[in-house]
């Protein structure tokens, strides 16, 4: 089987969806150690804040850098892969 072209709407679709949940990840963890962290201080209020500002703001930006990433590589394979013939890929 060969791999002569992708559909650069599609993987830049589910690059975006992928990479919004590796931001979600992202947000929880500043979350979870920024609330932690801003406790050691005493200012527990402001990590709590800036957490829950990268939960929504991150995933978000994942996204956007995903999609916009995925369609440029999709793109880059298609005018590769007319030159050079795709990639092969053996199955059982």
């Amino acid at each position: 089987m060969v791999i002569k072209r992708i559909n650069v709407l599609k993987l830049a679709i589910f690059q975006g969806a992928l990479m919004a949940a590796f931001g979600l990840l992202a947000g929880l963890f500043f979350l979870l150690f920024g609330s932690m962290f801003a406790g050691f201080g005493g200012h527990s209020g402001a990590g709590l804040i800036g957490g829950i500002g990268a939960l929504i703001f991150l995933p978000i930006l994942y996204a956007i850098f995903g999609f916009i990433a995925g369609a440029i590589g999709a793109f880059v394979y298609n005018l590769v892969a007319g030159v050079v013939g795709g990639i092969e890929i053996e199955v059982e």
